[in-house]
């Protein structure tokens, strides 16, 4: 690898050389590795295309999951959540204990690995959220529950600077994963004032079809507001919004 100099900075290959930006600067670098076909074919990579299987299998259905969630991951999810997600992914196809190495699968793993998962690395669910939640789910309704005790928001919710308000938003998703499909609903609480008053006990409760015969996942998170002149307004910083998986069912 050798860094460019000079005015005029390259970007793209010419002939076996390779000029690209990296977050220090633009660099260069001769072809190299190992020939693709190779890889395809030759039995000494068989493990190299097992793992590439498996990885490839691990991001896909992060990616599912991602996109079933987009709603509440979009205000909370921290810049790295998708390797996060397929890592986590990847440790559910690992214990798939039916097939063999190379054709294990989410479906045949420990999905209930995925339970507790943060969505935002920078800041966890439990660091916010200091009360006794509780949360259900209901196959033959179809309905998750987040039940939410009567609570004083400056003693149990924690303070970010700026936020005058907050509310708590709640997913539920069916996915299947060997078709890439999913159905979701999302619910959310209206806006709770940051007050030394306590606040009345109340439910989230999102709902998907009955019966689902696929594995459920509930997310729970908290989203921070700025009231203006009446209008509330999200805070930029998306640091401070936590979600997490807090019930993972299996049909």
């Amino acid at each position: 690898m050798a860094r460019q100099k000079g005015v005029i900075k390259l970007e793209g290959r010419v002939g076996d050389l390779s000029f690209y930006k990296s977050g220090s600067g633009y660099y260069a670098r001769m072809k190299g590795g190992v020939d693709g076909d190779r890889i395809k074919n030759d039995p000494a990579y068989a493990r190299t295309r097992e793992n590439g299987a498996e990885f490839g299998r691990a991001g896909k259905a992060g990616k599912l999951l991602r996109n079933a969630l987009k709603v509440p991951i979009s205000k909370s999810a921290d810049k790295r959540v998708a390797s996060r997600l397929s890592k986590q992914m990847l440790e559910v196809i690992h214990a798939d204990a039916t097939n063999l190495r190379g054709e294990r699968t989410v479906v045949d793993g420990d999905i209930s690995l995925m339970d507790a998962f943060e969505f935002n690395k920078a800041i966890g669910l439990e660091s916010v959220v200091g009360l006794p939640y509780i949360v259900t789910f209901n196959r033959a309704g179809g309905d998750a529950s987040i039940q939410i005790p009567e609570f004083t928001p400056t003693l149990e919710i924690e303070e970010v600077e700026g936020a005058t308000h907050f509310k708590f938003i709640a997913g539920v998703t069916a996915i299947d994963f060997e078709n890439q499909s999913y159905e979701v609903d999302v619910a959310e609480s209206s806006d709770v004032p940051y007050v030394t008053q306590s606040q009345l006990a109340f439910s989230l409760t999102p709902t998907i079809n009955a019966d689902s015969t696929f594995p459920v996942f509930v997310v729970f998170g908290v989203e921070y507001y700025q009231e203006v002149n009446g209008q509330m307004y999200p805070l930029n910083n998306k640091e401070s919004n936590p979600l997490a998986m807090v019930l993972v069912d299996l049909p």
